[in-house]
């Protein structure tokens, strides 16, 4: 008897969008294996250094794999060049990285998000290709919801509070819609002059309920 081996599907949302001062990056928290909710809090947005983060879409181990190699290569770069390596380097790295492997491909796709003098924000397709968004990205099964919600919200000059709210919204649209989307909230880090740093679930909290209560 022959068996079939079917692909493990994944899904998720993921945004990134640029503020006055920053980027900021967003992310749902399911892990999902085909049609089974595998994991409620999984992270989805990972430091590569100091200023420069990116969120994962695809294939988990696939993502992991890659995410690791960028990190490493990142500190090479430090050593060889004496500067830190920016979010437009990260993802001309990765883009040769999988134009190489498109006949075998990562099934993943990455919103890089840096800060290196002035905000950068690139989306990074499975087979390769560097997109520069000067305004939104967004990757997942969520897109669609997603996207509606930015396209409708997104401004320019946005504060970092603005920015935060927008890119929480957003997720939420992807949750609400999409069934491979969801988990407990969602992460949202800021890539600024500062750094890189995730929005303590507090914080957030409180940004929500002072929003709403604003817009009673």
């Amino acid at each position: 008897m022959t068996e079939q081996i079917k692909d493990v599907k994944t899904g998720t949302t993921t945004v990134g969008l640029i503020y006055d001062g920053g980027v900021v990056l967003a992310a749902d928290k399911r892990a999902s294996m085909g049609h089974i909710a595998y994991e409620e809090e999984s992270e989805k947005i990972y430091k590569v250094n100091d200023f420069v983060a990116m969120t994962n879409a695809g294939n988990v181990g696939d993502s992991l794999t890659i995410i690791r190699f960028i990190r490493s290569q990142a500190k090479v770069y430090e050593l060889e060049r004496g500067e830190r390596m920016s979010a437009r380097a990260a993802a001309t790295i990765l883009s040769n990285v999988l134009g190489a492997n498109r006949y075998y491909p990562y099934i993943v796709q990455f919103v890089i998000g840096g800060y290196n003098g002035k905000p950068g924000l690139f989306d990074v397709t499975p087979y390769g290709a560097v997109l520069e968004r000067t305004q939104y990205a967004v990757s997942g099964s969520g897109t669609e919801p997603a996207l509606t919600t930015l396209d409708l919200g997104y401004k320019k000059n946005l504060t970092e509070k603005e920015a935060i709210l927008l890119a929480a919204r957003a997720i939420e649209s992807g949750k609400r819609r999409d069934i491979y989307s969801g988990g407990v909230g969602a992460t949202v880090w800021i890539v600024d002059s500062k750094g890189t740093r995730e929005v303590p679930k507090a914080s957030l909290d409180k940004l929500t309920r002072e929003a709403a209560a604003g817009s009673q």
